[in-house]
């Protein structure tokens, strides 16, 4: 499901024109996105919550050229479903 065929079911749901509906979705994601960017974690009760997980820093290995190199340290953005979220999908 894309982005706007999100917004289309929520407009036809609740009578709120498209147009508006996608520009509340995109606030959305952009409120989130800053959240993570500063470190802060987004939690939605039922749903989950979008966390910053931190990747520790380690060495891999470059087969075609025979060499290590190291991958820094780093975060990264993630979703963690609630468990009501995760049985209902599961049943």
């Amino acid at each position: 499901m894309t982005k706007a065929e999100i917004a289309s079911e929520i407009a036809k749901t609740t009578g709120i024109d498209k147009a508006t509906v996608v520009t509340v979705i995109e606030q959305f994601m952009t409120v989130v996105k800053d959240s993570l960017v500063h470190g802060e974690n987004v939690y939605l009760r039922g749903f989950g919550s979008f966390i910053v997980k931190t990747r520790a820093e380690k060495t891999a290995r470059n087969i075609s050229k025979n060499t290590t190199i190291i991958i820094p340290a780093h975060n990264i953005p993630a979703f963690k479903p609630a468990n009501s979220f995760k049985e209902e999908v599961a049943k």
